[in-house]
């Protein structure tokens, strides 16, 4: 990515999608060029919280909603201590931002953080053509030296694609720490960051849990060195059919059957744990209005998502498995992806999308009660 931090709201800017499809507007962020996987978040607030999500890293985010910006950007909300979308596209701008908490324009934190964006541009015409030709490279380019088109699309044909990208220990931490429970301690869980988010950790602090945030690459000496109550694997970016020593780490979790919980990213590394496959979605599923149902209870939830690939599970049985019975717990309404899995002959379940709803609903936070009653079993 090469960018400059000059004013940009009228320098003009291209949008190139691998199939050649190309969208002209002026720069939004950093001027410069940046490359990535473009995708499409129908959320129609919480942008903040969406930019600094590691899971969109190498992710170029398309929002659906029309009006980006309008409440600027405050230091209370984000997810983690960067920005981490490779590129950023909105229609149109706020010109103003408007909030008591903002401490400065979307458009500033974009320049600041050097992140390559695109203003103008028809976002309806572009999330429709990626929800019929699917999730591809794309690239941003702005300057008023704009090279030719044809050598544009070659560069963006260069990039590495989505698939086979192994990407959590880019953004996980690289040293342990912890995140305190709040008020009386009752349990201590290992999480495994691959790319987790600050309200993760939040959420479990909040119902007495001390929580010891470890590496990607930690091993189950590492997990179990903390003496944890349970287990928890993060949500994270890339392609699940890498994470070959996350999927190891969690095969010894269930040996031992500690209790463990697994979300978006975690959920597929228990799936190939449990010896499911996982693919890769056509286009995903990003933003905060996806209807799930938990099939334990029968309850449709209106949940956050952020993922591009899924567990490959049946959805009509129960699977034998090496650690026990599994069976599917939730399934989303729209396309009957898998988003859960839960073990029957132990406690360990997982869900697809983001409990911890930031931004979004908070249909299922009850998924941390269900994570702690299980420890509360166990000890008992």
């Amino acid at each position: 990515m090469t960018t400059s931090t000059r004013g940009t709201a009228k320098v003009p800017a291209v949008l190139v999608l691998e199939d050649g499809r190309i969208f002209r507007g002026r720069a939004y962020g950093a001027v410069g060029e940046t490359f990535g996987e473009a995708v499409f978040s129908t959320g129609m607030t919480g942008y903040q919280e969406t930019l600094t999500d590691p899971s969109y890293h190498r992710q170029v985010v398309v929002m659906t909603a029309p009006h980006v910006g309008n409440t600027g950007v405050n230091d209370e909300d984000p997810e983690s201590a960067r920005i981490w979308v490779s590129g950023y596209v909105v229609r149109d701008p706020a010109r103003v931002s408007s909030n008591w908490r903002a401490r400065r324009s979307l458009d500033e934190e974009l320049r600041e953080q050097g992140v390559v964006g695109i203003q103008g541009i028809d976002t309806r015409a572009l999330t429709r053509h990626l929800r019929e030709r699917g999730a591809m490279r794309v690239g941003i380019f702005s300057g008023n030296a704009l090279p030719d088109d044809g050598s544009l699309l070659a560069e963006v044909r260069r990039q590495p694609e989505m698939t086979g990208a192994d990407l959590s220990a880019e953004v996980a931490t690289k040293e342990p720490y912890v995140v305190p429970a709040i008020g009386e301690k009752k349990f201590t869980v290992a999480a495994v960051d691959l790319g987790i988010k600050g309200m993760t950790p939040h959420r479990m602090a909040e119902r007495g849990i001390e929580v010891h945030v470890l590496p990607a690459t930690a091993t189950a000496e590492d997990v179990y060195a903390v003496n944890p109550d349970g287990v928890f694997f993060s949500n994270g970016p890339g392609d699940p059919a890498t994470a070959d020593g996350p999927v190891a780490v969690m095969q010894e979790v269930l040996r031992r059957k500690t209790p463990l919980f697994g979300i978006c990213f975690g959920n597929q590394i228990l799936g190939r744990a449990l010896g499911f496959g996982t693919y890769k979605l056509k286009y995903g599923h990003r933003g905060i209005n996806q209807p799930v149902q938990d099939r334990t209870t029968g309850k449709v939830e209106v949940t956050a998502h952020n993922h591009g690939f899924a567990v490959d599970a049946p959805l009509d049985k129960v699977s034998d498995t090496p650690f026990g019975r599994a069976e599917v717990s939730h399934v989303c309404l729209n396309d009957n992806v898998v988003e859960g899995l839960q073990l029957l002959d132990q406690p360990a379940f997982s869900v697809q999308y983001h409990p911890e709803a930031a931004a979004g609903p908070h249909d299922a936070a009850y998924l941390f009660d269900r994570f702690v009653s299980l420890m509360e079993a166990e000890r008992a």
